[in-house]
């Protein structure tokens, strides 16, 4: 279908956007150990950087629709962009790995309002028959982002300063900020109704919480605080539960548990994608620390994964339809935990066609999964309820890339500071974060058999909400 100019900019702003959001979770991974270097720190202990990141975009998800509807697309997308700007300059300028995590907070809170904020302006613009079209288009961006993220994350480090891997954000923020104005629609609908402030906050609070219990029980051994952080977390959870029975607008409605798919996919993404996501964080490192790689070679290492992941896509449906959801998650799961100890087994000395076979298998298979779970979650949600369920589906799936990297990085640390070698350290780590993968196939045991016999769902639930984020990432 012929999309008008004005359609055709608000496409590349919001596309633009997904680049910068996928971009910088993946980007800095490979240049973690130049910048511990910078700051005489520990690489391990600088995961602190990735998780201050995605933490805050898991906390602000929800803000965003209402935002929108408040004060405009065009007004919390300008925005977005500009605090984005502003907390990857600071992260350029930062002296102290304190410094560089608020300012990933900072970035962080931009990055958290792009994905949704941006697709719900291609929503309120497109029309529906070119909607599918439309979103194929910029969702072609969040996929280029990790593709790219490692490599070039590696090559500024070497080559230039790991500041750039920040600095690159800045001219594309200029050319998005001027073109929001321009492209996007300025929509205002007025307060239609109060946000629950106090639920997120709960929630926030819960997620923030069960980060620290899990880095502490990882990193250190300071039972004491972690046990504080776990009781903390247990009790906001617990608060959150009785706020949202007395409240008429909660957050998310506690109904949405009632759906079998929805409650026992939205367990059994947490758990995966803590292991899967620990993955992107410990390869770089044991590329550098344990194999002596330098920067680019790690990143580049990395692309056989994310051309696999690219490529893999197009199967999911077809194996789906053939052997049912349960059974397809069920064993695919082993197979991206049997990958993933795979990489706590090579070494320097490992043929390169073995690391490239393994890196393409975790990679075809991660992409398989990540489709299917995000699928079969969403799949069975009413109208009403696709809205709040995407909202909370993307809420956790931030969440669990901030757990992975606790879990992934603190057994690291922790590891190497019993054997005193971080190579060893990190292999050890694999074996962990591969059996928490394994374990989720227990829990994608417990789903509704269904066999699928049309197409598999790409989305559900018309119209999209206006918290949504892209369900493919």
């Amino acid at each position: 279908m012929m999309r008008t100019s004005s359609q055709s900019g608000l496409l590349w702003v919001v596309a633009a956007g997904f680049f910068m959001q996928a971009l910088d979770t993946t980007i800095v991974n490979t240049a973690l150990p130049s910048i511990a270097q910078a700051f005489g720190e520990d690489a391990l202990a600088m995961r602190s950087v990735v998780i201050a990141y995605t933490l805050t975009m898991a906390m602000l998800t929800p803000l965003s629709g209402w935002l929108s509807d408040r004060y405009s697309t065009r007004s919390v997308y300008f925005a977005a962009i500009l605090v984005f700007a502003l907390g990857s300059l600071a992260c350029a300028a930062s002296q102290t790995s304190s410094q560089l995590v608020v300012a990933r907070i900072v970035q962080g809170i931009g990055g958290s309002m792009l994905l949704p904020v941006g697709r719900l302006a291609v929503l309120r613009s497109v029309p529906g028959e070119a909607y599918v079209t439309a979103l194929a288009f910029i969702s072609i961006a969040s996929q280029v982002g990790p593709l790219v993220g490692p490599t070039l994350g590696g090559w500024f480090a070497q080559t230039w300063s790991w500041r750039w891997i920040f600095l690159v954000n800045v001219p594309i923020c200029a050319v998005g900020l001027l073109a929001s104005l321009r492209y996007l629609p300025s929509d205002r609908l007025g307060e239609r109704h109060p946000f629950d402030y106090r639920g997120c906050a709960l929630l926030s609070l819960a997620m923030l919480a069960s980060s620290l219990a899990i880095d502490v029980t990882a990193g250190t051994n300071h039972l004491t605080w972690t046990l504080i952080a776990g009781l903390g977390a247990a009790a906001a959870v617990s608060a959150y539960v009785v706020h949202a029975r007395r409240h008429a607008r909660p957050l998310f409605r506690l109904d949405l548990f009632a759906e079998r798919n929805f409650r026992t996919g939205l367990i059994g993404n947490l758990v995966c994608r803590i292991g899967t996501s620990a993955v992107p964080f410990l390869l770089p490192l044991q590329m550098q620390l344990g194999f002596g790689y330098s920067p680019l070679h790690a990143g580049l290492v990395m692309l056989p994964a994310a051309f696999a992941g690219v490529l893999a896509k197009r199967w999911i449906a077809p194996l789906i339809r053939r052997f049912g959801y349960v059974s397809f998650l069920k064993i695919n799961t082993l197979v991206v935990g049997a990958t993933i100890f795979g990489f706590a087994a090579i070494s320097p000395d490992t043929p390169l066609l073995v690391d490239l076979a393994l890196l393409a298998a975790f990679g075809a298979a991660n992409s398989m999964q990540f489709a299917a779970m995000n699928s079969v979650t969403l799949k069975d949600l009413s109208s009403h309820d696709a809205s709040s369920g995407n909202s909370l589906f993307s809420m956790v799936q931030m969440l669990a890339i901030g757990l992975g990297i606790s879990v992934g990085g603190g057994f690291a640390s922790l590891f190497e500071q019993r054997f005193g070698a971080a190579a060893l350290g990190i292999q050890l780590s694999f074996l962990i974060v591969g059996a928490v993968t394994i374990a989720s196939a227990f829990v994608f045991g417990k789903l509704a058999a269904t066999r699928v016999i049309g197409p598999v769902p790409a989305r559900v639930g018309r119209p999209l909400s206006s918290d949504e984020k892209l369900s493919e990432k």
